[in-house]
């Protein structure tokens, strides 16, 4: 009787089991309603973007360009795996008026009153779509208490300058920085945000201990790292503008000494007959290159190569000023060409080893970066998107170089 009992009630379990498994199936199947049909389209992986910007490089200044006096292997070989853009200038603007069309958008002639005017700057309109943002280098639209700080437009970091007289001290004492959630209030046990100059002990007093570009590149390394996308963070892509002084002269030190092109040595071109200042011009733009070849390295290494586009240009054409002569190497083609170099590579998006006449300027990049990251593009804007060019696509517009 107990053996007949216990094969009944094992039965009953397995009948019982059996509908629950079924009842979940159902439930499961309207919960997921798709399961047997076409999969909904999956939203793209945002890439993460590098603006790579220095000041007066000339159109001529890099080898991949036509230099034969000093050589630019780190950026020729992005040339060779990118592409090569002959035809873009800042409209013969100066660096903030292209720099604020870079953040706006707008026209060079009226974007620095554009981006006072409250017009969403890039970095804002990437953070409002899920991107961190971060700017190394100078800003010259307003320091702390004036509502054009960097992180009042839409960048959650910043270390760098507010003024171009500090921006092209190569040896400067301090350096500002904006920091959320890096100071310990040991009070509330919170961390809270920094926001303040910090003071360079090695360049106190006149010394010359740290190469304030050398400061940049490991900034960007480090921002590289904390910030490459990964299941930590969510695949949170980010975008940074890295802005170098490199190689505008000094002029502080060019009054008060004829050469204001500093850096740390003028090799590998001591021995060149060459004066001390394009000697000087030369090594910093060497620099300036093993920089970017460090740079890209790091990307590499975190295994991001192919999730960053990264953008390579100058802010305005090179000036007589300084101690230095654009027409001596030369770096421009001619008094009246405003050309600058821009190089784009994003491995595996952008077709590789590519030219473009393409006429472009400062205020394509907002437009550019939107729909990289899968955004509306805004309305009333100045520049126009450059991505069908760099994608491979042949267009053509009516600008020609001078």
């Amino acid at each position: 009787m107990k053996s007949i009992c216990s094969g009944w009630i094992g039965r009953m379990f397995w009948v019982v089991g059996l509908c629950v498994t079924l009842s979940t199936r159902a439930d499961l199947a309207s919960l997921f309603t798709n399961l047997n049909a076409t999969r909904p389209p999956g939203r793209p992986r945002l890439p993460c973007i590098l603006f790579i910007q220095c000041d007066s490089l000339g159109y001529l200044d890099l080898s991949c360009y036509g230099q034969t006096n000093f050589a630019t292997p780190n950026l020729d070989h992005l040339a060779s795996l990118g592409l090569l853009f002959t035809n873009y200038d800042a409209s013969g603007t100066g660096r903030s008026d292209s720099q604020a069309a870079f953040l706006t958008g707008h026209n060079p002639a009226n974007a620095a009153s554009a981006l006072s005017a409250g017009n969403p700057t890039i970095a804002q309109v990437l953070k409002s779509h899920g991107y961190h943002t971060g700017l190394i280098g100078e800003w010259d639209f307003g320091s702390s208490g004036t509502g054009n700080t960097p992180w009042e437009k839409g960048f959650d970091e910043f270390a760098g300058y507010f003024t171009p007289e500090d921006a092209e001290n190569y040896y400067a004492d301090f350096m500002w920085r904006y920091a959320p959630n890096t100071v310990l209030n040991t009070n509330t046990r919170t961390f809270e945000t920094y926001v303040g100059r910090e003071p360079l002990m090695a360049n106190l007093g006149g010394a010359h201990g740290v190469y304030i570009p050398d400061l940049y590149t490991k900034a960007a390394q480090n921002f590289i790292h904390n910030n490459s996308p990964d299941a930590a963070n969510h695949y949170r892509p980010f975008f940074l503008w890295l802005s170098y002084p490199t190689p505008r002269p000094n002029q502080n030190e060019a009054r008060r000494t004829g050469n204001g092109v500093q850096v740390p040595s003028d090799a590998p071109y001591s021995d060149e007959p060459w004066p001390q200042a394009e000697k000087n011009k030369a090594a910093m733009i060497a620099r300036l290159d093993a920089d970017i070849g460090t740079i890209i390295s790091a990307i590499g290494k975190m295994r991001q190569s192919n999730n960053v586009a990264v953008f390579f240009t100058s802010a305005s054409v090179p000036q007589k000023t300084g101690g230095l002569d654009p027409s001596f190497f030369p770096s421009v083609v001619s008094t009246n060409d405003v050309r600058l170099p821009l190089l784009a590579w994003w491995p595996q998006h952008f077709p590789a080893g590519r030219v473009s006449a393409y006429h472009s300027s400062p205020a394509d990049f907002l437009p550019t970066a939107a729909e990289l990251g899968f955004i509306d593009t805004l309305t009333n804007l100045a520049g126009t998107s450059l991505v069908s060019v760099l994608y491979g696509q042949t267009l053509t517009n009516q600008a020609t170089p001078n």
